[in-house]
């Protein structure tokens, strides 16, 4: 597995810390304040919007206003962080079976489940005045969908019913774009539809790799996530198809959003390299190769969504 090196440290401010993993943290929070922030789930929120501020600097050719950029991340950041809470709320019961989920405030006791969804629901609220006053009605109206999916088709349906359930209730994940373009053009066009399927397509690969190290807390749960019900080969054969329609979809946004040379190359090199992962992941299976698969895949996105960001800057200027 040589070849994932590169990929062992994401780069994201949030794995300089001890023990971060964007998917999940053991240590307990130490204060109410902290518990409630936990509940948020901040390192996964950080990856949204790793995609969001570029989307919306290819939606503006430049840089957008910086209060629009402010408003819509506070915006964005409160409605997933209350899908997030309303996760924790809802999977309390599994999370307290899971070693990765055990130090989460509810398991814990230091937050009552009542108390929690109070603030989930707020923050919802919240967010969709600051959106819908900051940017536009539209991008409010696609954050409250996003969190409505997350919660209602992933959380409640999906998440103990089937293998399938991160495929489909990613595409939660994947909205942030929509949000961001939307938020600096007031529509959504082909050029945002191609970077959904982008996010959409990425997440599979994604989690699945995580999930290969924590697929007996997924069993222990009952929770059927792909690499804890089917082997090894044939979550990593559907991991190969996913990453490969990946890296096809970022090549069809070159034409489609008019980008240039700076982000065609990063397209290319950073998907060979996943690609590359995914398939050394197949023939030298291993929990420790998998999570530097997991930990590339979230510096892929943030380099391409960079590069992409970096081409329109060349292109139009600052």
């Amino acid at each position: 597995m040589a070849a994932m090196s590169v990929g062992s440290r994401p780069l994201v401010p949030s794995r300089l810390a001890p023990g971060g993993v964007a998917h999940g943290n053991r240590r307990a929070p130490t204060t109410v304040l902290g518990a409630y922030i936990a509940l948020t789930k901040p390192r996964i929120i950080e990856l949204l919007l790793i995609t969001t501020v570029p989307t919306m600097i290819l939606a503006e050719r430049g840089w957008p206003s910086t209060w629009l950029v402010v408003v819509t991340l506070i915006g964005g950041t409160l409605s997933a962080g209350s899908a997030n809470a309303v996760n924790m709320y809802v999977d309390r019961d599994i999370d307290a079976l899971m070693e990765r989920t055990q130090a989460r405030p509810l398991v814990t006791g230091v937050i009552e489940p009542r108390n929690a969804l109070i603030f989930a629901l707020s923050l919802q609220v919240f967010a969709f005045g600051v959106l819908w006053a900051g940017a536009n009605l539209l991008s409010a109206l696609l954050a409250f969908a996003a969190a409505a999916f997350y919660i209602g088709v992933y959380t409640i349906w999906l998440k103990r019913t089937s293998r399938q359930n991160i495929v489909i209730g990613g595409a939660a994940g994947a909205v942030p774009v929509l949000v961001g373009w939307s938020a600096v053009q007031n529509n959504v066009t082909w050029t945002p539809v191609v970077l959904f399927i982008v996010m959409f397509l990425w997440t599979p690969p994604h989690f699945w790799a995580l999930a290969v190290k924590y697929a007996d807390d997924y069993r222990a749960a009952d929770v059927p996530m792909l690499p804890s019900v089917v082997p090894m080969a044939e979550a990593v054969r559907q991991m190969i198809w996913y990453t490969a329609a990946l890296c096809i979809s970022t090549l069809v946004l070159i034409p489609v959003a008019d980008l240039g040379w700076i982000y065609g190359i990063a397209a290319v090199v950073l998907g060979a390299v996943f690609l590359g992962g995914t398939i050394a992941l197949g023939k030298y299976p291993s929990e420790s190769a998998s999570m530097r698969l997991f930990g590339f895949s979230i510096t892929y996105v943030t380099l391409l969504f960079g590069a992409m960001s970096l081409d329109v800057f060349v292109q139009h200027g600052f």
